[in-house]
């Protein structure tokens, strides 16, 4: 049975955000990159959101995947990440169970989210900040990452180097077609916490 066009593009657009996030090479053609792969338990991606003026709805997405590249003396980086969109946890199942259907992420149909890199950018040795683009519900739109806190250490528990810092953003969440009580005073803006730690796997000589 032949696909439709838009069943096709869905299923090309995945393939290529599955590959993308990868990260395989994408540095180690031009640098000396290290790299690393992501700690599901150090990992995460934490939003918030105003509640139609009263409080702030909070969230998060865990068990992410992906690759870390890091090339300091370059000035360049890379990094790719699965999110799976079925670990939304909020602390309550039925908000859990709203967030995830139809009226916001449609994880049924959706049932993953991926953020790649495509320009790291430094103020002197420091990372400042990390230029991507997100495919969220199969759209895909740039954001930029701010830097809060980005390093490196040899982790005593992994018996290895690993690399990780926070980094926050507020994206429009209508963008990637979430419009869902837009009309009613719910805010469209949700601000990302991303907090990315990643340990190495090798050094590309």
């Amino acid at each position: 049975m032949a696909l439709s066009k838009n069943a096709f593009l869905k299923k090309t657009n995945r393939a290529i955000a599955i590959a993308a996030v990868s990260g395989l090479g994408m540095l180690s053609a031009v640098s000396h990159a290290a790299v690393y792969e992501l700690d599901p338990h150090h990992t995460a991606v934490r939003f918030t959101v105003d509640h139609f003026g009263t409080s702030t709805n909070a969230g998060g997405f865990y068990n992410l995947s992906g690759t870390l590249e890091y090339a300091p003396e370059d000035k360049k980086g890379f990094i790719g990440i699965t999110i799976p969109m079925g670990s939304l946890s909020t602390g309550l199942k039925t908000f859990d169970k709203h967030l995830r259907s139809a009226d916001f992420f449609n994880v049924e149909e959706y049932p993953t989210a991926y953020f790649k890199s495509t320009e790291w950018q430094f103020d002197g040795d420091k990372v400042q900040s990390v230029t991507g683009d997100l495919t969220l519900l199969d759209e895909t739109h740039p954001v930029t990452l701010t830097a809060t806190k980005f390093g490196c250490y040899d982790s005593p528990i992994l018996k290895a180097e690993a690399c990780g810092g926070d980094f926050e953003t507020t994206i429009d969440r209508t963008k990637w077609g979430i419009d869902t009580f837009t009309d009613g005073g719910m805010m469209k803006d949700v601000k990302l916490v991303i907090q990315v730690e990643a340990s190495a796997k090798e050094d590309l000589q």
